[in-house]
């Protein structure tokens, strides 16, 4: 297992390779389908430092509040590739060095984490409440009122959150190596070869 503390630097992340297993800690910021059309389409200058050489986690929480304190009870990850449109200009925009989900993304991300040196990881679906335990401080939120809980930021802190580098600097997509070595295996069993 590979410990990286958030932020992380690029030279760091640039090492990484698909097949890494990683535990995460620090701040990190859930993000979904409102939080990505909002970074791209208004740029806000409020969550740039929260970013920058960090990670966004493709999360739809589900939170509990106490008080002032908000604490999460799932925390599992969302299907990523519905972000395929944005995540590329929100590596670059942001400085981000990490996308976590599930089920990998497109040849765009692809190329921007090889450009901007940036990795995809991929956490464990089905596992929400476990993962929840890996949510230690619920800092802040944004965008609550206007978002929903579950496409709200959540400014979150980890401590030994796993994951699965799946999509590295160099090129390498897990995800997309297994779609062509199944579509052949598919094919010689149909007699489409």
């Amino acid at each position: 297992m590979i410990k990286l503390q958030l932020p992380v630097e690029e030279a760091q992340i640039r090492r990484l390779q698909v097949g890494d297993e990683v535990l995460l800690n620090g701040i990190m910021v859930t993000g979904r389908d409102a939080a990505h059309s909002w970074m791209i389409e208004e740029k806000p200058d409020e969550i740039r430092d929260l970013l920058k050489n960090s990670m966004i986690y493709h999360c739809g929480p589900v939170v509990r509040k106490s008080g002032d304190t908000w604490s999460f009870v799932a925390a599992g990850p969302t299907t990523s590739i519905r972000e395929e449109p944005y995540e590329a200009d929100i590596i670059g925009e942001y400085q981000i060095r990490g996308i976590i989900g599930k089920g990998g993304m497109g040849p765009k991300t692809l190329a921007a984490l090889e450009k901007y040196g940036a990795v995809y990881l991929h956490a464990v679906g089905g596992a929400a409440a476990l993962l929840a335990q890996a949510v230690v401080k619920v800092h802040n939120v944004i965008k609550l009122e206007e978002f929903g809980v579950p496409e709200a930021m959540w400014v979150i802190e980890v401590k030994d959150f796993p994951a699965i580098v799946t999509m590295d600097t160099h090129g390498n997509s897990l995800h997309k190596n297994i779609k062509e070595r199944s579509t052949k295996v598919a094919s010689r069993l149909i007699g489409i070869e």
